[in-house]
């Protein structure tokens, strides 16, 4: 029973977003409160709630191998869970990091279209600091050490070169943060969409 206890449930907030994970313990604390509901897949796509006398009798009526058994009553382990009344968003944006350059770039040289393990790549600002070139999304790229050797200080145009692709901020979505070595079930993928954060880079990076 301890084991199922310990499992991760997904948390939404009343506006359906993923927000955080908790053990099914934390789960069935909020979900007998009256703070929150289970969330079930439906079969035709749609998804139904449950608050806790709902889901005891629901767990009665249909039982599963993942269901706690109490004196009284047996319970099945929600998976995700929607709070009743917290509807707070983390007010954030894609942070500005090494590990999310490598990531919108693929791990990928954005001059000669070459992936390459991340210790073999640098990150390059466009238009050089120097010529007044600011540390932004839209101003750095993953770079080859070859490629970023050939440029040295000088613009792609000046150098010769070509991005492959114009530089952006990548888009925020709302996003759970999750540990990656996590074993996500099939019922959150409907919510989760991943993304990762790491300490924000300064003025201190690149050439």
């Amino acid at each position: 029973m301890n084991s199922f206890l310990n499992q991760h449930v997904l948390v939404l907030n009343r506006l359906w977003q993923a927000v955080n994970i908790c053990t099914a313990r934390r789960a069935l604390t909020l979900l007998f409160e009256g703070h929150a509901h289970v969330v079930l897949d439906g079969q035709d796509g749609s998804f139904q709630t449950f608050n806790f006398s709902q889901w005891q009798d629901f767990s009665e009526q249909q039982p599963h191998p993942e269901s706690i058994h109490t004196i009284s009553f047996k319970i099945r382990v929600p998976r995700v869970i929607l709070l009743v009344m917290f509807d707070r968003l983390p007010k954030k944006e894609v942070k500005f990091t090494r590990h999310n350059i490598f990531e919108r770039d693929n791990n990928t040289c954005q001059y000669c279209g070459t992936v390459f393990d991340r210790k073999d790549l640098n990150l390059d600002h466009v238009i050089p600091r120097d010529r007044g070139g600011p540390t932004t999304w839209e101003n750095i790229v993953c770079s080859c050490i070859p490629c970023n050797t050939r440029k040295a200080n000088h613009t792609p145009y000046e150098a010769g070169m070509h991005l492959i692709r114009k530089p952006k901020r990548p888009k925020w979505r709302p996003f759970v943060q999750v540990n990656l070595g996590l074993n996500h079930h099939d019922s959150w993928k409907h919510f989760l969409d991943l993304a990762y954060w790491n300490v924000e880079l300064g003025e201190d990076i690149g050439p």
